[in-house]
């Protein structure tokens, strides 16, 4: 019974945390987009516009779900489902703070992988099954981007595995106990290009969200809205909650994997606010990204990573295997 009550308490609670993050990460994103263009945001719906993710999604769920005349129904209506389930069971293994987690597995990082890939999945459906060109060619694009970008995030965070000798997340961040330098991201003792794998790992999160400068399955300029064109109401809501869902993720496993999850940077008062401290930080500066750097062309985006990111993981991978052997 006690196990039971666990169980449903963490259900509520990440169903909680997520729920929030989805509705303001998009408050958050837009007045970002107007104190960077210089141009006033949000303000009319609650104070400072607070209230405005709630009249979005009202608004959403009132509108009627249309179903292209061709297109193919079952696929149609299960492409969001499929985009929004596996976020939600990605927090399941994702660890707060020492013990704040619901199921800590040994393998929790690959369960992540595991969950975060089926988002692919939902973008090739949702494209394939509206049966508008426009929404096939973004599918495809989408699709091409996951698959280049999965190889040097997955190889980058296999070096962080041999550094640290486990795939539990908990037992990762607390190998990066006490002050900054011993955070992953710096530490010489395992790896002396850990900082690489950061930028590698954080650029190919950014890639695998989707967002701008590596936003070409969503490029509004040449495919009208991508591959959830045509999609109306809460099948539209369900993409774009779901892509912020996976900003969170990557940003809550970048903290995890390099940052030293809910480790205070001066080695006292660790706790669940550093934790989020850093996963905003990083959120924040996705969001500064997207409005400072302009799109760069589909090859382009291609080329960054078969020619320079993968070539460097693997570079990454093998000098770390050899200093570890070494010293």
């Amino acid at each position: 019974m006690e196990e039971f009550l666990r169980i449903i308490t963490y259900i509520v609670c990440i169903s909680a945390f997520v729920g929030a993050n989805l509705a303001w990460l998009g408050w958050v994103e837009r007045k970002g987009a107007g104190r960077l263009q210089r141009r006033t945001a949000l303000k009319e719906v609650g104070p400072f516009g607070l209230l405005q993710p709630l009249a979005d999604g009202l608004k959403l769920m009132s509108k009627q779900l249309h179903v292209p005349r061709d297109a193919d129904r079952p696929l149609y209506m299960l492409a969001p489902v499929i985009a929004m389930v596996p976020m939600i069971m990605t927090f399941v293994v994702i660890p707060f703070n020492e013990g704040l987690v619901p199921r800590d597995f040994n393998m929790g990082l690959l369960v992540i992988f595991a969950f975060a890939a089926l988002s692919v999945l939902a973008l090739l459906l949702g494209g394939w099954a509206s049966r508008n060109k426009y929404a096939l060619i973004s599918a495809s694009r989408a699709v091409s981007q996951n698959i280049a970008y999965e190889i040097p995030m997955l190889l980058t965070a296999i070096t962080v595995v041999m550094a640290t000798g486990t795939m539990n997340l908990t037992e990762i961040v607390n190998q990066q106990a006490g002050t900054i330098i011993k955070w992953n991201f710096l530490r010489l003792d395992n790896s002396i290009l850990m900082p690489v794998s950061f930028l590698i790992f954080f650029v190919c999160s950014v890639a695998e969200t989707n967002r701008a400068p590596f936003d070409l399955g969503e490029a509004e300029s040449e495919l009208i809205a991508g591959f959830h064109t045509e999609y109306s109401g809460m099948g539209f809501g369900l993409f774009m909650m779901a892509e912020y869902g996976y900003i969170l993720i990557g940003c809550c496993f970048t903290t995890i994997l390099f940052l030293g999850g809910w480790h205070c940077p001066f080695g006292f008062y660790p706790g669940i606010h550093w934790f989020l401290i850093k996963t905003y930080f990083l959120i924040w500066v996705i969001v500064w990204i997207r409005w400072t750097f302009p799109r760069v062309t589909v090859w382009g985006l291609l080329n960054l990573s078969w020619m320079y990111l993968i070539p460097a993981a693997l570079f990454n991978l093998i000098l770390t295997g050899a200093f570890l052997k070494v010293f």
